[in-house]
C-alpha cells in the first residue's frame, strides 16, 4: 500500500462513517438514553415489569449500537490524525505501521456496517432452521447432512447454541429431515441469508460408476416468535400426526409415539418435533415452530415476497447458492455474485463472509 491508496481508503471509510452516522443518529440515541435514565430513577418505573423489561431491552440495543459507532469513528479519526502528523514529520515507521493496520481498520468499519444491517426488529431473535433434501435419494440426503454439519460448525465458530428439534436419518446415509433452533446474538439476522435452495455438484460417492451428480436441499429459516406476538391458529386448520421417533434415543423413543407432526392446512406448512420423550412437550415445541413459520410467512406476504422457499420446487433454477466440488472447486452465491474457492473451509462452517456479502448486496439493492 502507498500514500495514495491509504488516503483513498481513509476517504472511503470516513464517508462510510458519515453514512452510518445518519442511520445511527448518535445525538438522538444519547437523548433517548437520558430519557431512559430519568424513567429508571422514577420509583414507579418498576411497577410495570413488562414495560420496564421492554425499555431495558431498548436501552441495551441502542447503547450497544452507539458504543460500536463511537469506537469505529474514533478509530478512523485517530488513523487520519496520526497519518497527517506522521507525514508532516516524515515518520516513515509510523506511516508503514498504519499501512499494515489498514485491513484491520477496514474490517472494523465493515463489522459496524453489518451490525447496522442486523438492527431489524427480528434480527436479534433466535433462529429456527429446517433442512429438507430434494429429489435424489441417498445423494440428496447426504447433501442435506453436509449442510447440517456446515451450520453446526458455523454456530460453533460464532458461539451460538444449537438445540436439535427433529432429526430423521436417511435410509442409507445422510438425513431425510432436520430442524434445530439456533440461540445467540443476531442468530436470525445472520441465518436468514441462508433461506433458500442450495445446490451441490460433485462426483457422487454413492455412484459406483463415478459419475457427476447434482443435488438440491432447501434451507428454511424463521425467527423464533416471542410470546408477546399474537399468532392466531384455529384447531380446524391443523392436522396432527403422532409417530414413533427415529434415530438415537434409547428404547423408549422407539416404543411410544412421542414424535409430533403438525400440518397447517391453509398454508401447507409442516413442522415436526421428536427431541423429547414427552409427546406433550414435542407438541408444544412443534406449535412454537409453526407460529414462527407462520409469522415469517405473513412477513413475506407483506413484503410482496410470495416466492417463499417452502412453496418453491427444490430443484433447478431456484438455488441461491451453488457448491461445485467437481470438475472444479467453487462456491458461488447467486445474490451477491461472489465466488469462493476454499470449498473445504466453507463446508466446515466458514460462511460468515459469504453471509455478510449477501447482506451488503441486499442492502445495496434496497437503496
Amino acid at each position: 500500500m502507498d500514500n495514495y491508496e491509504y488516503t483513498e481508503l481513509l476517504k472511503k471509510l470516513n464517508t462510510k462513517i458519515q453514512n452510518i452516522g445518519s442511520i445511527v443518529r448518535p445525538e438522538f440515541i444519547e437523548k433517548r438514553l437520558e430519557e431512559i435514565g430519568d424513567l429508571e430513577n422514577d420509583p414507579l418505573f418498576w411497577n410495570d415489569i413488562k414495560k420496564a423489561g421492554e425499555i431495558q431491552k431498548e436501552k441495551t440495543k441502542i447503547s450497544g449500537m452507539l458504543n460500536k459507532f463511537k469506537a469505529a469513528k474514533a478509530a478512523v479519526d485517530d488513523a487520519l490524525d496520526l497519518y497527517e502528523l506522521a507525514n508532516s514529520e516524515n515518520d516513515e515507521e509510523t506511516v508503514n505501521s498504519l499501512f499494515d493496520d489498514a485491513p484491520n481498520l477496514e474490517d472494523k468499519i465493515t463489522n459496524l456496517e453489518i451490525s447496522m444491517m442486523l438492527s431489524g426488529e427480528d434480527d436479534n431473535k433466535n433462529a429456527i432452521v429446517s433442512i429438507h433434501p430434494g429429489a435424489g435419494g441417498t445423494e440428496s440426503n447426504d447433501w442435506a447432512s453436509m449442510l447440517y454439519r456446515m451450520y453446526l460448525r458455523f454456530c460453533e465458530r460464532e458461539g451460538f447454541k444449537v438445540e436439535t428439534l427433529d432429526f430423521q436419518e436417511g435410509d442409507e446415509a445422510g438425513l431425510k429431515d432436520v430442524s434445530f433452533i439456533v440461540k445467540g446474538e443476531n442468530a436470525y439476522g445472520y441465518l436468514k441469508a441462508e433461506n433458500g435452495i442450495h445446490r451441490l455438484v460433485r462426483t457422487s460417492p454413492f455412484d459406483s460408476a463415478g459419475r457427476r451428480h447434482t443435488s438440491f436441499s432447501s434451507v428454511m429459516v424463521s425467527p423464533e416468535v416471542d410470546d408477546d406476538i399474537a399468532i392466531e391458529i384455529e384447531e380446524k386448520d391443523l392436522r396432527l400426526d403422532y409417530y414413533r421417533a427415529s434415530g438415537a434415543g434409547g428404547q423408549h423413543v422407539n416404543k411410544t409415539e412421542s414424535a409430533v407432526r403438525i400440518t397447517h392446512i391453509p398454508t401447507g406448512i409442516v413442522v415436526q418435533c421428536q427431541n423429547d420423550r414427552s409427546q406433550h412437550k414435542n407438541k408444544a415445541t412443534a406449535m412454537k415452530m409453526l407460529k414462527s413459520r407462520l409469522y415469517e410467512f405473513e412477513l413475506m406476504k407483506q413484503q410482496e415476497a410470495n416466492n417463499a422457499v417452502e412453496k418453491s420446487e427444490i430443484g433447478w433454477g431456484h438455488q441461491i447458492r451453488s457448491y461445485v466440488l467437481f470438475p472444479y472447486q467453487q462456491v458461488k452465491d447467486n445474490r451477491s455474485g461472489e465466488a469462493y474457492s476454499q470449498t473445504d473451509a466453507v463446508l466446515d462452517g466458514d460462511i460468515k463472509k459469504i453471509i455478510e456479502a449477501v447482506l451488503i448486496s441486499q442492502k445495496t439493492t434496497e437503496e
